[in-house]
């Protein structure tokens, strides 16, 4: 292992996209700790929501993970790269039905280009939009110091630092993805969720109660809830391993080819597809979306505290509530998890390039027929990727919940937030590893490079 560090440094292409990307990270971790101007920090710690636990905390904490960001201290990084993630998912959408997106993205590098560049504006629009809601609930809440209060200069300031603070996060991981290593806006979100794990680990640890009687309490974690926590942690991380190197493999023949009195070709191929073909996008994509419904009905129990539905909305919503979020939950893997493959894999483009490479799929003639083939197993393959998926990131949260474990410490130790940390990393290593083999170096993994499990 120390040989293969040795071996990363030793190639200067390849150690200049880490150290890149290392200080991206840096400057992101920088900024994130940078108070927005004119808020009063004190007074929010000891009153906001996300300091006292429930239904908006655990709403705010569930932001964090996702997006990279910090409402609860209203820091210039505050809304994180959700604006840039909604906003991509708006134009992949539109991609599907808008005729004009549509052409776009089959130019190739111009059109993703062009869409790119809406991408960016769509993101300032939605920035905008939730600066204002956000600075208009913190005011309210009397969160800003008397000499800001009601003043174009706290607007103004606040909302600018706001979108500017996303704006530049867009700009980070787009040069993560540029000059550095693996998919930058996975490796913010990642970078957030590894900063919060020794905070739920000293949590765990100030806690722990080696004593039999010490399940008793739901802030005292004994015997039981360690073991729990250790085969939660063990499982997320081989769960993750095993869905993210999972695949199905086509079998694949070329054509022989007559040249003089030599013939060419007719070698056995295989077309891997990946089980989870979306990667920890589609758990992105679901958390993201369930942390409004709280939100917002949590904003319409305090708005309205004597009607009783937004109450049990709000607890119906939030993370690990009960019944309705779960199903829901699984719902949106599911849902993310196709429309990704759908985005992503073009069963006809890959016929048509079989066909033009003059190989085919034994048994069934080039073109359309293979087209269907393949998309008929996507489709399979997709429902057992999103089903393991759904339930590695679910069963630690709903056993945690019922163990009445903190909410932290479920979500960075055995939850959804470990299960996107070994999914961004193992992609990392993958990456690396395939650097180091195409320059003769051994890998990580051995001489083999391959991880086991690759193989379906």
């Amino acid at each position: 292992m120390f040989s293969t560090f040795l071996n990363i440094f030793k190639v200067a292409e390849l150690r200049k996209k880490i150290l890149f990307t290392i200080g991206m990270l840096v400057i992101y971790r920088l900024g994130f700790g940078i108070p927005l101007p004119g808020i009063w920090q004190e007074q929010m710690s000891k009153a906001s929501p996300g300091s006292g636990g429930g239904a908006m905390g655990d709403a705010f904490e569930y932001f964090a993970i996702f997006t990279g960001g910090n409402l609860q201290q209203s820091t210039i990084f505050g809304l994180g790269i959700m604006p840039y993630i909604s906003a991509s998912i708006i134009f992949q959408l539109l991609a599907t039905v808008v005729p004009a997106l549509e052409k776009l993205r089959r130019e190739g590098a111009t059109g993703q280009k062009k869409i790119q560049e809406y991408t960016r504006y769509t993101t300032v629009l939605i920035c905008f939009v939730q600066a204002v809601i956000w600075l208009k609930y913190i005011h309210a809440q009397g969160f800003v110091y008397p000499d800001y209060a009601n003043t174009y200069t706290f607007w103004i300031m606040g909302v600018s630092a706001l979108v500017c603070g996303t704006v530049f996060l867009m700009w980070l991981g787009e040069q993560i993805d540029e000059y550095g290593l693996g998919s930058g806006i996975s490796l913010i979100i990642m970078a957030g969720i590894i900063a919060r794990m020794p905070m739920a680990m000293i949590t765990v640890g100030q806690n722990a109660s080696l004593s039999m009687g010490g399940d008793g309490g739901a802030s005292t974690y004994g015997p039981g809830k360690l073991l729990f926590l250790i085969v939660a942690f063990v499982g997320v991380v081989a769960g993750a391993i095993l869905i993210t190197q999972a695949q199905r493999r086509i079998p694949i023949q070329q054509a022989k080819q007559m040249r003089g009195r030599r013939v060419y070709g007719g070698q056995r191929q295989y077309l891997p597809l990946r089980v989870n073909h979306g990667g920890v996008m589609p758990i992105i994509f679901a958390s993201s979306l369930l942390i409004f419904p709280s939100i917002i009905f949590g904003w319409c129990e305090q708005a309205w505290p004597s009607v009783s539905f937004f109450a049990a909305a709000t607890e119906a919503f939030r993370y690990g509530g009960g019944y309705i979020y779960i199903v829901t939950y699984i719902l949106l893997v599911y849902v993310f998890a196709y429309f990704w493959t759908t985005v992503q894999f073009q069963p006809k483009e890959m016929a048509t390039q079989l066909r033009d490479h003059g190989s085919f799929i034994p048994g069934l003639r080039p073109g359309k027929r293979t087209a269907d083939y393949l998309e008929k197993v996507m489709t399979r393959i997709t429902y057992v990727g999103a089903g393991f998926l759904a339930l590695i990131a679910v069963i630690p949260s709903v056993f945690a919940d019922w163990l009445e474990v903190d909410f932290m410490v479920t979500q960075y130790l055995g939850g959804t937030g470990l299960l996107i940390v070994v999914s961004v990393a193992l992609d990392m290593i993958q990456r690396i590893e395939a650097n180091l083999i195409m320059r003769n170096y051994e890998g990580f993994l051995g001489g083999a490079g391959t991880i086991k499990g690759a193989r379906g």
